[in-house]
Formats: C-alpha cells, structure tokens, sequence
C-alpha cells in the first residue's frame, strides 16, 4: 500500500494547527504511531533502517522492544526486509498476515468493521484520496489516524482519540502485533510486532487510567 499519510484528505480546516495545546508525551505518542503505521504499510528503506538502528531506546518495557527493533535494523538491509515484508503481507495470492479490522474480527474482508471505521472517518471530516488501494481498515491506516489524533492534526472533539483506540485498534491490534511476532516469515518484523503490542498494551493502560 502507498503511505497512509497521503492518502486521506479532508475538508479545509480539519487539519489544523496543530500541535497547539499538545503536549510532549502526546507528541511522542504520535511517533510511535507515525513509525508503527510506515512500517506496517510498506517495506521500509535503508535510511530509515539506518535512522531505526541509531534509536535511543529509552526505560522499560516499551525501551527493551525499541532496543530489540534497533538491533534488528542494524542486522538487516533494504532489500532483505522488502522480501519479508512481502511474504508476510503481500504474497503470491496472499501473504501471511492479512492485517485488517474485518478480517480479525469476522474471519472475512470487508465487512462491519471496515463500515464502521468509514462512519468515523466521516465523523472527522475525513476520507481516503483516490488511488489508494487498500480498505480503510488496514492497521496502517488506523495508525496513521491514531498518530494524527495524538498530535493534534485534526480538528476533532474532545475523546475523539480514545474512541477511535476502543472502536477500531484495541479488539484486535494486539492480536495482529503479537501474530507478527511469531510469524513464520518474520525476521526484521518479530521486533516490529513486540514494539507494536508492549506500545498498544501501554496506550491501553492510559486510556483506562483516563476513564
């Protein structure tokens, strides 16, 4: 699929300014979202397998998976990870992962939740441009909203963000990043599925502290 970030687009002024009254921790949220959203949506190039292995880990759980996925990015190179990101999501008639809402939640493409994501999209003023491939429910797609509620890029109410987690990312995410750790193609992505499922099981945690 393209990058997620070019492929939605909205009335003048639901993305807007973005970043005011955002704080630093929210900020930093929407990177991890940011990175979790490239990396599921395409196979990622050298330089940023070059900037993943001089990451700053960082404390804790969510410092150990960002530490294991700078280790992996210093063990591999582009053309490696472009071969499994396609075995693992592409394929010959299919890959092995099929990262969407509607297939996680029903065992079938296309179905409720890639409606309802729709109705929430519309909800913010969003939509996705033409010539994008993929459905809406794509788990880069979501990141990339997630990433964009986090810092502040649209012009959405208050609990917009944790309703969107609830909705479309906390029934299943998890399950899709803790599959892609055990996936029998994964290399590179086994780090990609730790840090995906410790960084949701820490947003879980803050949004029901929140409640």
């Amino acid at each position: 699929m393209g990058s997620v970030a070019s492929a939605l687009e909205g009335p003048a002024g639901s993305v807007s300014g973005i970043g005011a009254r955002v704080d630093e921790i929210d900020l930093l949220r929407a990177e991890h979202y940011d990175l979790l959203a490239v990396l599921l949506g395409r196979a990622p190039s050298q330089a940023l397998l070059d900037g993943l292995a001089a990451l700053s880990p960082g404390e804790g759980a969510l410092g150990a998976a960002t530490a294991d996925l700078r280790r992996a990015a210093a063990g591999t190179d582009a053309a490696t990870v472009e071969r499994e990101f396609f075995e693992l999501f592409i394929g010959v008639g299919r890959g092995e992962l099929l990262p969407y809402a509607s297939y996680y939640l029903t065992g079938f493409l296309n179905e409720r939740p890639l409606a309802r994501v729709r109705e929430d999209l519309g909800a913010l003023g969003l939509t996705r441009v033409q010539g994008m491939s993929e459905p809406e429910d794509h788990l880069a797609f979501l990141l990339e909203i997630m990433a964009g509620l986090a810092a502040g890029r649209f012009g959405a109410e208050s609990g917009a963000e944790r309703r969107f987690f609830d909705r479309h990312v906390a029934p299943w995410a998890p399950r899709l990043f803790a599959d892609l750790e055990q996936a029998k193609a994964a290399r590179f992505y086994r780090a990609v599925g730790a840090l995906g499922r410790v960084f949701l099981e820490v947003e879980a945690e803050a949004f029901g502290m929140d409640a």
